[in-house]
């Protein structure tokens, strides 16, 4: 029982340290910042739920996908790395998150499930070290109940990062327009750090390997 708690532990502090909810809650606050409370709580809904089920997924079938497609975790790095740092530049331009108070609700809905997925969910949340965590302790739980307990504590980390991001929401309203717009060429800077601390973690293995050979 001791051995289990202890892992069980291991998976909450190492899924919450690399998801890093209040991290990702800052930039949740500027992308969202013109959205209703509905809406925001829609979209954290969503890219919570998008990347529960895509580390359940690689957790279950990761080797067999990165070996079938031939993908290397750094590969993911890179590719991540490009994603964060177009995100950041736009956000550096105060333009992400931009939606003009409209009665069109398609074009809402489509902002929403957009952001949902990319880059909120993919890779925000759920980004390569969330996934190499999720296959490396599923190789790590040697029976059903720690493989239970493994996916009973990703969902608890991730309903503890949809609690945060709601939270946000309020943050946002408190700011006004000016200060989310400060707020977001703020975190547009940041944003863009980790773009290149991404992508280089994920190149420098790729060239070195290659010198090697």
């Amino acid at each position: 029982m001791i051995e289990l708690y202890t892992f069980a532990l291991l998976v909450f502090t190492s899924f919450f340290t690399l998801i890093n909810p209040l991290g990702t809650m800052p930039i949740f606050m500027t992308m969202t910042a013109t959205l209703s409370k509905q809406r925001k709580k829609q979209t954290a809904k969503k890219a919570t739920l998008i990347a529960f089920f895509t580390i359940v997924a690689f957790a279950f079938s990761g080797h067999i996908l990165f070996n079938f497609f031939g993908i290397s975790v750094n590969s993911f790095r890179i590719v991540g790395g490009v994603i964060f740092f177009t995100m950041g530049w736009d956000m550096l331009q105060a333009r992400l998150g931009h939606i003009k108070h409209t009665d069109d609700e398609e074009k809402i809905d489509a902002y929403v499930d957009d952001i949902s997925v990319t880059p909120l969910a993919i890779p925000m949340i759920c980004g390569p070290g969330a996934i190499t965590n999720a296959i490396i302790l599923m190789e790590d739980a040697h029976n059903y109940t720690q493989k239970t307990v493994l996916i009973i504590v990703i969902a608890l980390v991730l309903f503890i990062t949809y609690l945060i991001l709601i939270g946000a929401s309020k943050i946002t309203d408190k700011l006004g327009e000016t200060g989310n717009k400060v707020m977001m060429r703020l975190m547009g800077l940041i944003v863009m750090v980790i773009a290149v601390e991404f992508f280089f973690s994920g190149l420098k293995p790729i060239v070195l390997s290659m010198l090697h050979q």
